[in-house]
């Protein structure tokens, strides 16, 4: 139904901000002349000057134990043949001395949304974009500490990244097959610093693009629709992971790895809703994951899932 009202919203070129789960089963859709009305603030895409913080959270170390548990489930529905890439996330708590609107205040990030008093995210990541008949994708998939020896051809070369960062641009490649024409693949991984606060990491990306034809504002809600869960934070196949990720997460993502996206009756802009604080009645909780293959180590998707843990 949702969908459906950002179909007609797109064909009356009206402007609005949509905000869906992770399942995409719970979605709101907001006209930028009603946003007043609701207590949200958001960025997408925008030129933002670094401003340097000295914020930190204190992170409760989630158990390991319980994450290997579920890490080893995972491996073994690869190699039942069940999924080939699976994003496994999980909970952490943190204590800040923040509010969610300081949170977003402080954060450096090119897509950041505060919804009301219940959660707050500051996402390095792109959704989709379209814009001039086309549509474009940047799944980012690989993350390295940036202080690490001679860090970016590390992660370049390493062959778990690799193979994990390929699976991805598989899926999504045939995701935008779904909804768009003559698919390429402009750029495949390339990498970005990304200031995490205690630390720097980088991130590797792709860039993927494909025609949607002049028409896509009568059904830029089919679009969102169809290429929802995003790949990027599910897995793939993507209908199976889901039933595995339903399964060994134990605990509601929610809003966490959704995405928010801005339509402003020229062009769609939108983000993936990782790195991500949820209110949890007075205390915080932070949900992060990565992305587990074959070729995975339990200890090092662990200590990943923690570095993600920070504001920029």
């Amino acid at each position: 139904m949702m969908f459906e009202k950002l179909n007609a919203l797109g064909k009356k070129r009206v402007p609005f901000l949509v905000i869906s789960d992770f399942l995409a089963s719970k979605v709101e859709v907001i006209k930028l002349a009603d946003l007043h009305l609701h207590d949200i603030e958001f960025s997408i895409d925008q030129e933002y000057t670094f401003k340097k913080h000295n914020e930190i959270f204190v992170k409760e170390k989630p158990d390991f134990k319980a994450y290997k548990e579920k890490f080893d489930k995972v491996i073994e529905h690869i190699k039942s043949g069940n999924t080939y890439l699976l994003n496994l996330t999980a909970p952490t708590k943190i204590t800040s001395r923040l509010t969610l609107k300081e949170i977003y205040k402080n954060a450096n990030a090119k897509y950041k949304l505060r919804y009301k008093d219940e959660f707050v995210c500051f996402s390095p990541e792109r959704f989709i974009t379209i814009k001039d008949s086309y549509i474009h994708t940047y799944p980012m998939k690989g993350t390295i500490d940036a202080s690490t020896e001679n860090a970016e051809n590390k992660i370049l070369s390493d062959a778990k990244e690799f193979a994990e960062h390929t699976m991805i641009v598989d899926l999504l490649r045939n995701d935008l097959s779904m909804v768009a024409q003559d698919i390429k693949v402009e750029k495949f991984r390339f990498v970005e610093m990304i200031d995490a606060g205690e630390k720097k990491l980088l991130q590797v990306s792709s860039h993927i693009s494909g025609f949607v034809g002049s028409s896509w504002h009568e059904r830029v809600g089919d679009i969102v629709q169809k290429l929802l869960p995003a790949g990027s934070i599910s897995g793939a196949p993507k209908k199976k992971t889901l039933e595995i990720i339903e399964e060994v997460e134990s605990y509601e993502r929610d809003f966490f790895s959704g995405i928010f996206g801005l339509y402003d009756g020229e062009s769609f802009d939108s983000g993936v809703m990782i790195r991500f604080i949820e209110k949890n009645k007075d205390a915080y909780v932070y949900k992060s994951g990565g992305g587990i293959t074959l070729d995975s180590e339990a200890k090092l998707e662990y200590d990943e899932l923690r570095d993600k843990i920070y504001l920029p």
